[in-house]
């Protein structure tokens, strides 16, 4: 077994690795990228976010600006639960029975949202996955500081482990949102584990990835799911793993796994629903060899077909508007789709953000700024995938013509919710 009989097998059976880069001792054995994505793109990282969160409150503990065990409610005006203190933030034991993130998020205030909501069990004594409590680990740091969480991780880690620009996605009150949001290039990723594999420079506060990797709590509830590295314990916002690893990971397939007795690092990003599949890939071909490879010639497939053969503009005659609570980026919207224009290698749409231009191949990826597509015509049908290349989501559009009609019949790789979506006929004008 090997990176590349890894690599085979992702291929055969995920949808779909976009990059990796592999470290054994700390030097590079494989790195690559599926073409359109790139290794120099920043990728968004999800929940991948929460382990960078936790290194800042290292941080701030070690400069004395908090305690594990200081309650909550000292850093937020007195207001929460006073038995809950920082430590349960981190290790998503605060109490809650049912995750209070869903309603942090509609709230305008997320942290008054998180702290009013009523905790049933004792905080310590029960896991939840509580990304609310994330983001709360990441106001309180943030106040302290008086930074956002990039401006203050910066000097203390990006910059001495070579980042370059870092962005993190905000809530309504300006704050950087912690438990998701964060998008960083996949050998960041590597370098970020590397550290807590080993940190000779003393960059990390003393002590501080032994404690916030090792296993604090335990996180099999006994539901029966076969989700066997979500129930081998949990730190302080990272996941141990089977292995004698550790991780930390985010929605869809975003990876930063390390292994102490291989020496070893992996960084994956991915654009899959099925997270328990990765892994058991990497468990199945690269715990015994993890040797040099070369740099790998890695795309993603392209649709099957030919080039263009239908022109026009189709106009759909009651699009879906765009509700007010749509915050989400378009993408990762149900389609609002107006009206479509086909023209040889290229298909535009207008919908309810504005207009969208997609150049395409029928035998290639052609990248467009924060997309890139792809597109065959067989028949009077027509497939355009259009993959966004900060992130996992690549939405499918298949079109039927029907006379002076087209039908459009979009879907999504991975999403939250549902991955397809109504049909929508448009009308040639």
């Amino acid at each position: 077994m090997s990176v590349r009989t890894f690599i085979d097998a992702a291929e055969r059976t995920i949808d779909a690795l976009h990059s990796l880069v592999f470290l054994r001792g700390g030097e590079v054995v494989a790195q690559g990228a599926w073409h359109p994505y790139a290794l120099d793109r920043p990728h968004r990282l999800f929940s991948l976010s929460k382990s960078f969160t936790s290194t800042a409150a290292g941080f701030a503990i070690a400069e004395g600006l908090l305690d594990l065990d200081d309650p909550v409610a000292k850093h937020c005006d007195g207001r929460g639960d006073p038995r809950l203190r920082i430590r349960h933030l981190l290790t998503m034991t605060t109490g809650h029975v049912e995750d209070p993130s869903d309603a942090m998020t509609r709230s305008d205030d997320w942290l008054d949202a998180f702290l009013s909501v009523p905790i049933e069990r004792e905080p310590g004594t029960h896991f939840l996955y509580n990304t609310a409590g994330t983001y709360t680990v990441g106001a309180i740091v943030q106040r302290l500081t008086g930074e956002r969480l990039v401006d203050y991780l910066r000097p203390r880690l990006f910059d001495p482990l070579g980042f370059g620009p870092v962005t993190w996605e905000q809530c309504p009150h300006g704050r950087d949102v912690a438990g998701w949001g964060m998008s960083a290039r996949t050998p960041e990723i590597a370098r970020f584990g590397q550290l807590y594999l080993h940190d000779p420079d003393g960059i990390l506060p003393a002590g501080w990835a032994a404690e916030a990797t090792r296993k604090h709590v335990e996180n099999d509830n006994g539901d029966g799911e076969p989700l066997p590295d979500w129930k081998q314990g949990y730190g302080f916002q990272f996941w141990r793993c089977r292995h004698n690893g550790f991780r930390g990971d985010g929605a869809f397939g975003q990876f930063c796994v390390v292994l102490p007795d291989q020496d070893a690092v992996l960084a994956l990003t991915s654009g899959t629903q099925d997270m328990q599949a990765v892994l058991n890939l990497v468990w199945e071909h690269l715990l015994d060899d993890l040797s040099p490879t070369p740099d790998l010639d890695l795309a993603l497939p392209t649709v099957p077909g030919g080039p263009s053969t239908v022109e026009g503009r189709f106009t759909v005659a009651e699009p879906r508007r765009l509700r007010p609570s749509d915050w989400r980026p378009s993408h990762e919207q149900a389609p609002t789709i107006r009206a479509v224009t086909l023209t040889p290698g290229r298909v535009v749409f207008e919908d309810a953000t504005g207009v969208h231009e997609h150049p395409y191949a029928h035998d290639g990826w052609i990248p467009n700024g924060a997309t890139a597509a792809t597109g065959a015509w067989s028949g009077d049908d027509f497939t355009l995938r259009v993959a966004y290349t900060d992130g996992p989501f690549v939405r499918t559009y298949r079109f039927h013509v029907d006379g002076d009609e087209l039908l459009i019949s979009p879907s999504d790789n991975v999403s939250f919710g549902a991955t397809g979506y109504p049909q929508v006929r448009a009308a040639r004008t």
